[in-house]
């Protein structure tokens, strides 16, 4: 994992109006992430190691975004959050909430809904040492603005994360200096709702820098919002 040619600052290919869609899970537009992505499926045969989904309804008026897919979460199973520890806060909040069929997200078939949610991530493929580089995440962005346009009048959009909250505003042409990150933060884009929340990660969680009472607040303000 600690190949130096990981760290490298390739080029990314430039956005042609051919990649302007949702999703693309045969992208390998970024020669870092890609290389990255076939040494680790070298070390683990069974685990995902492609560009990661969005997962949930499509018609969704909340939009969850994290920041990348975990090399033993995500990365391995195909789902967003499922299947390391970062998971675990995100969807029994989710399910306390209504939003989730069930508390636990186990794999991409144990039969888990989510209702009014999708999740994604600004950066669709793992990077090493959960590090995108700032190219890497501008070169996924447009999948994430083509998921926020095509969410309905008065949507929610929770970002987990400053990287992931950069995103937003990026995708939507907005200025950073202008919508501050801050934990239970909320700011009004045009038709939409932004809210803030610190990543639901093994380190915030464990350090209580991110309690599940802070979380559920997030999430009971997004509900509001919605109602």
């Amino acid at each position: 994992m600690n190949d130096p040619s990981c760290y490298t600052t390739d080029a990314v290919e430039p956005t042609r109006k051919s990649d302007l869609r949702v999703f693309d899970p045969d992208c390998r537009r970024c020669p870092r992430l890609s290389g990255f992505l076939d040494r680790v499926k070298a070390q683990h045969p069974d685990y995902h190691c492609r560009p990661v989904a969005p997962f949930g309804d499509a018609g969704a008026r909340l939009l969850i975004v994290g920041l990348a897919p975990g090399m033993h979460g995500a990365n391995a199973s195909g789902r967003p959050f499922t299947g390391d520890h970062a998971g675990i806060l995100l969807y029994e909040t989710l399910h306390r909430h209504g939003f989730s069929t069930s508390p636990e997200s186990r794999s991409r078939d144990d039969g888990l809904q989510l209702r009014d949610v999708r999740i994604t991530n600004a950066v669709k493929c793992l990077p090493p040492e959960n590090k995108p580089l700032p190219l890497e995440i501008t070169a996924c962005n447009h999948f994430l603005a083509k998921e926020i346009a095509m969410l309905p009048d008065d949507a929610v959009i929770l970002a987990l994360g400053t990287i992931a909250h950069n995103a937003v505003l990026r995708a939507l042409g907005l200025k950073l200096t202008q919508y501050r990150f801050a934990h239970g933060a909320e700011h009004r884009l045009d038709d939409r709702h932004l809210l803030d929340s610190y990543h639901c990660s093994r380190y915030n969680t464990q350090t209580r820098r991110l309690t599940p009472a802070m979380f559920d607040e997030v999430f009971a303000r997004a509900r509001a919002l919605l109602s």
